[in-house]
């Protein structure tokens, strides 16, 4: 197996999907199985959300993970992603696991850009989930600058708090212990990558709506972002998103404080700003038990450019499709009561659901298959 990354990106960028060397016939044999989604026509970089990369909940976020979703360079066919192309390329991208998109977006940004040059790439992709949702578009908006060129064809958000999640507003409102708080949550979901660029503060001030605190003399918050970063096509070809919410037994008991009389996130009614003051723009409608949340990010906040609809295939590769019905995106913060409110197309997943962490059902590989497949349809 060959890696191109050169090293003094290795500990930011990841290549892991390389054209498979298939040395024997009994792999030979069996590539024609490996090969469900169209390869893209542009590396695939995968950006993590927080508490990310390596290992969230003791699963590594991007690679061989539960599921296994991503690799395609492998020598068993039980370690393997079926529905991936055996040459597609792609990489993740490691950022701070606590800081601001502002700060993780220029990281992830100037690691693409090593990388790019290091392997002779013109243009890529972009999958985030969670956070890496946000931070894509302030690293798109960069590369477009510093390559002077649209370097970005796809970029496509999971779950991302666009919007704003109350989780973060309410977590810092808990005051002095919101440093004990976070390095405890961290604890939980495993080994988690520490580096000396982390703040908790900053990583919950990015994801509420409104400028947290006037007064400290430094404009944050998702409105802001999203003002800086917005989705234009002189930054990315075209944006997609996947919006999800589950309620009920089916959440991952990660997820519990959002779900059993702890907190509502509440998330599915129109209203510009954020009018209940829960640090998430959109207007609740105080049904605690609704599918209108993933456990941390509401419904009326997930939604970038397009939203895809995901079908389920019992024969075969799952695949998904752009979804009219809510329109596109393109001003994250001015969208229309159908794009905030619509129960089209959601995904009944969770959170974590979305990245393969256990308990659950949902086909993982198949469904990051389906999203290669559809970038795969609009990078060229």
């Amino acid at each position: 197996m060959k890696n191109n990354t050169n090293p003094r990106t290795t500990k930011n960028v990841k290549t892991f999907l390389i054209a498979a060397a298939l040395s024997s016939g009994a792999l030979m044999a069996a590539s024609p199985a490996l090969a469900g989604a169209d390869k893209t026509n542009h590396p695939v970089v995968m950006v993590h959300g927080m508490a990310g990369f390596d290992d969230i909940l003791g699963y590594h976020y991007f690679s061989d993970t539960y599921g296994r979703k991503l690799y395609t360079n492998c020598y068993w066919y039980s370690s393997c992603n079926k529905y991936l192309d055996w040459g597609q390329i792609g990489a993740a991208a490691e950022m701070s696991p606590f800081h601001s998109s502002d700060h993780r977006g220029l990281q992830l940004a100037d690691a693409v850009e090593a990388w790019m040059i290091a392997n002779d790439f013109t243009h890529v992709n972009f999958v985030g989930h969670s956070q890496g949702g946000m931070d894509l578009r302030k690293a798109a908006k960069i590369l477009h600058d510093r390559f002077g060129y649209q370097v970005v064809k796809v970029a496509y958000s999971i779950s991302s708090p666009h919007r704003g999640s109350p989780i973060a507003k309410h977590v810092l409102d808990l005051g002095e212990g919101v440093s004990n708080i976070v390095e405890a949550l961290a604890d939980t979901y495993g080994n988690i990558v520490y580096g000396a660029e982390n703040d908790a503060n900053a990583a919950l001030k990015q994801l509420i709506y409104d400028d947290y605190d006037p007064n400290d003399g430094v404009l944050t918050g998702a409105k802001q972002f999203n003002q800086n970063y917005p989705v234009s096509s002189t930054y990315a070809k075209r944006y997609a998103s996947t919006v999800n919410s589950q309620q009920g037994g089916n959440v991952n008991p990660a997820l519990w404080i959002t779900q059993d009389d702890y907190f509502n996130v509440d998330g599915d009614g129109y209203c510009i700003d954020d009018c209940s003051g829960d640090g998430a723009a959109g207007q609740g409608n105080g049904e605690q038990y609704d599918t209108d949340d993933d456990g941390l990010v509401g419904i009326n906040s997930q939604q970038m450019g397009w939203r895809t609809e995901f079908h389920y295939n019992a024969w075969g590769m799952d695949y998904l499709t752009t979804y009219s019905d809510t329109d596109y995106v393109s001003n994250i913060n001015q969208p229309t009561p159908t794009q905030m409110t619509s129960r089209g197309a959601v995904i009944n997943q969770d959170h974590l659901d979305m990245i393969g962490i256990p308990n659950t059902t949902f086909r993982i590989r198949n469904f990051y298959g389906a999203i290669f497949h559809y970038i795969a349809q609009y990078d060229n």
